[in-house]
Order: C-alpha cells, then structure tokens, then sequence
C-alpha cells in the first residue's frame, strides 16, 4: 500500500499495489530505476521467492509488477539499491534467508535487471539484513550482512 504525503503531516490517499497470493512481502525501497525522473518501487516477496519491480508510469500510477527470481526456496527478506558496477545505474542487492546467500541483480536504463548473481554467507546462516556502504575506505561500496543463523554480521568486501 501506498499512503500519499499532503506535506502537511498527513496523508490524502492511498492505492494498493498486488504482489500476488503468498508473496509475502518483507522489504521495500523506492528510486528511480529508469532515469525518468519517477519514483519505483522494489518489494522482496519471501513466499514467491522473488523480488518484484514497479516502474512509475506517473504520478500516482505504476506498471504490472516484474519479477526477478531469487532461487528455490530461497525466501528473499532485506533489499538495497546501489551502483554495484559503475554504471551509474543501480543495482539490487537482497537478503537471501532460505538459501544462504545475497544476491545481486545488475541494473539495465530501462529499469529491468540481469539474472541475480549469488554469493554465499555460509551453511545456516540466514542472511537477514543488509546495508551498503563503503566500510574500509577504499572508494568501493561493500556489503554488511546480518546472519540470523550465525547470531553475527558479514561483511562482504567489493574488490574491483
């Protein structure tokens, strides 16, 4: 659901947005993912295994959702958009609970991603949440994980 802002401190509507039977969805972001100066709207759906794109079509009004497969099982919870690759398009990093991982799917101009690349937290440990950002200093943005399973965070260090 989306609750419109009046600027005042209020809301003056709301529209609804269907991410399907059982998708249960955990975490959403907005940013515009196609350079039309739109806000969208990225959701993770933990029971479909997914997680789905709406594009703005205007003010108030938003495409069919796109979906991007996380893998089998896999029950998607914490999502972030950064330039992962330098593009100057942003990028999808999610949570992968289920399957042990967070996966990244590489941004294209028209607001539609490539297959999701996967990189693995370790066995049980149910990534949880996660933030970007660069922690070392070295100008590249990393990837701070919560591991549910583990009780700690993992950080995961771009390289190039």
């Amino acid at each position: 659901m989306i609750l419109f802002g009046s600027g005042y401190g209020t809301f003056v509507g709301q529209k609804v947005f269907l991410t399907g039977n059982g998708s249960h969805p955990c975490s959403v972001t907005v940013s515009d993912l196609n350079n039309n100066n739109r806000p969208d709207i990225i959701v993770t759906n933990s029971g479909t295994n997914n997680v789905g794109v709406f594009l703005s079509n205007g003010t108030d009004t938003f495409s069919n959702q796109m979906t991007y497969f996380t893998g089998l099982s896999s029950q998607p919870q914490s999502v972030v958009l950064v330039d992962f690759n330098n593009d100057t398009l942003l990028d999808i990093a999610v949570t992968n609970y289920g399957a042990n991982s967070v996966g990244v799917f590489f941004g294209y101009s028209n607001g539609s991603f490539a297959t999701q690349m996967i990189f693995l937290t370790g066995f049980g440990s149910r990534p949880y949440a996660l933030v970007a950002g660069d922690v070392n200093k070295d100008n590249l943005t990393d990837i701070v994980v919560t591991n549910d399973g583990y009780g700690n965070i993992d950080i995961l260090m771009k390289t190039c």
